[in-house]
């Protein structure tokens, strides 16, 4: 688990690479894993609620696991991060 200066620094390096490599609104791609269990699977859809994001999942092989891709339009790179911080959320969940 990193610590809270580390998520600081890492959210710090993404703004700024967003910031260099993408025009501004643009369509993201959030991708993650969490452990297949609806209720960290509906957790998530909670974060993109009231968005028009487009959500897809895929389990893994041996249904551990469940992929999670979310494409959504933001505005900022401090948007970006924002649904980053609220998906972190949920308990063992990896982002990509």
């Amino acid at each position: 688990m990193k610590t809270e200066q580390e998520l600081t620094e890492f959210y710090e390096r993404l703004k700024n690479e967003l910031i260099e490599t993408s025009l501004f609104p643009t369509r993201y791609l959030y991708k993650f894993v969490i452990p297949t269990d609806e209720a960290k699977l509906n957790q998530l859809k909670e974060v993109f609620k009231n968005t028009d994001a487009e959500i897809t999942t895929r389990p893994s092989s041996n249904d551990k696991y469940t992929g999670v891709s979310v494409s959504l339009m933001v505005k900022t790179p401090d948007e970006v991060i924002a649904y980053y911080k609220e998906a972190g959320k949920v308990k063992g969940i990896l982002s990509l």
